[in-house]
């Protein structure tokens, strides 16, 4: 079995002439290796219909990078800048995954590239959810991925984000959101996008269903 997975870009100044890198967490190597996964990296746009060929589903990692509001028709904040366009990628993947019948699995700033793709939009800028390792609770939906995962309404869950899912995109269903009312979970079909990291968690559990829901069929 073999899953796609968008790596990120990086530029770290003091290391030219190799600054500008792809980068994918070794979290993400660990746990579906343990599941006997095979990751094939993306980085580009060209070929991606011979990668979703090959590819069994799509995960739309996090990004250091912000989608640029004009993609959901809003004006940026005057505060923020947008030097990298990740979204391009994000979009062209997730819609040939979709239009493929594909699962794709969105996590952090995969639920919001996921809720753009289809037409929502997002809250450009939030407090309190950046909380580095403290976690925080959520609230589940029951018959939803995320209740048949745990089989309970809450959980405690990371936070590593500044933005969220405000609008959200035509036929998902919000299936988690925390106690200030932020949404942190949407669903569509085989389509599923968490805010939180479970893969920083190492959390098998959530990865284990995802695979066993939507891959083992």
């Amino acid at each position: 079995m073999m899953l796609a997975i968008i790596e990120r870009t990086e530029n770290i100044e003091n290391e030219k002439p190799f600054n500008n890198r792809y980068y994918l967490t070794q979290h993400y190597k660990e746990i579906l290796e343990g599941l006997d996964i095979l990751l094939f990296p993306i980085i580009s746009e060209k070929n991606l219909e011979k990668v979703c060929e090959l590819c069994d589903g799509l995960i739309v990692t996090g990004s250091a990078s912000d989608i640029h509001p004009k993609y959901y028709k809003e004006e940026p904040l005057p505060t923020k800048t947008y030097e990298i366009d990740e979204f391009k990628l994000d979009k062209k993947a997730i819609k040939l995954f979709s239009d493929a019948g594909k699962p794709i699995l969105g996590i952090c700033g995969g639920i919001q590239a996921i809720n753009v793709c289809f037409g929502g939009s997002l809250n450009q800028q939030i407090e309190n959810h950046d909380l580095k390792n403290e976690l925080h609770a959520i609230t589940i939906k029951e018959n939803s991925f995320l209740h048949k995962t745990y089989n309970q309404n809450k959980i405690n869950v990371n936070s590593f984000h500044h933005q969220s899912v405000k609008k959200v995109a035509q036929g998902f269903f919000v299936t988690a959101y925390a106690e200030d009312g932020t949404i942190e979970a949407i669903e569509k079909d085989n389509v599923i996008g968490v805010q939180w990291h479970p893969e920083e968690m190492n959390d098998l559990k959530f990865f284990e269903n995802f695979v066993k829901i939507f891959l083992e069929k």
